[in-house]
């Protein structure tokens, strides 16, 4: 059974959890706890090795493939989540000890200042070479949309149909359930949904899915 330590818990039920068994798992077959200071180096090590960059690089290049097999419709598209999965949000998440504190994670996001993850770049250019409408479904919420536009375009997501966050009467409703109904929205508008990529098992739950690329990420987990 997995281990979580819950760090911290924000109004709007994003839960940040720091994941200890699975980071223990990176270096032992063990499930037994661990100091959070050593779990904490752990993941760490995992990212700042080359090991997520290894096994996210095998994992885009699978979605490379499975998407080349996909006949393209007129309104295929491929919806990929923001944080963690195409904007970078590690060295911000290190700097508070890998735990969550909503002031600082509000100015993060106003800076628009993440990088973009660059093997989720390179899968988003691949699948506009191939034609597919972009679309990017976020948690984050509507007073953060224009720093999230920023953020994406500096880094370098330019070309896309749309990004929908959270309206105010979404704030509470569990990720999961948010972006199924996002999915069902845009299949009622047309949109031929061919994938879904995201770092959170939410991210891929529901109906209107299509391929699922599930990336790794070890800092938290959103329900």
């Amino acid at each position: 059974m997995k281990n979580l330590i819950n760090l911290f818990k924000q109004n709007l039920h994003l839960h940040l959890y720091l994941n200890l068994s699975l980071a223990f798992s990176l270096i032992s077959c063990s499930s037994a706890l661990v100091n959070i200071d050593t779990a904490k180096d752990q993941i760490a090590s995992y990212y700042e090795s080359g090991q997520f960059e290894r096994e996210l690089t095998e994992i885009i290049n699978d979605a490379k493939e499975k998407f080349s097999k996909v006949e393209l419709e007129p309104n295929s598209a491929v919806v990929f989540d923001i944080d963690e999965t195409t904007l970078d949000n590690y060295e911000a998440i290190k700097q508070i000890g890998f735990g969550y504190e909503k002031k600082y994670w509000d100015e993060w996001i106003e800076k628009a200042k993440a990088p973009a993850i660059h093997k989720v770049k390179d899968l988003y250019d691949f699948l506009l070479g191939k034609g597919f409408k972009i679309i990017f479904i976020t948690g984050k919420t509507d007073y953060q949309y224009d720093a999230t536009l920023k953020n994406m375009k500096l880094a370098g997501y330019t070309k896309f149909d749309t990004i929908i966050t959270r309206s105010k009467d979404e704030y509470k409703i569990k990720s999961a359930q948010f972006k199924s109904q996002k999915r069902k929205e845009l299949v009622k508008k047309g949109y031929k949904i061919a994938g879904c990529v995201g770092d959170q098992f939410s991210d891929l739950e529901g109906e209107n899915c299509g391929i699922k690329i599930k990336l790794p990420n070890y800092l938290y987990l959103v329900d």
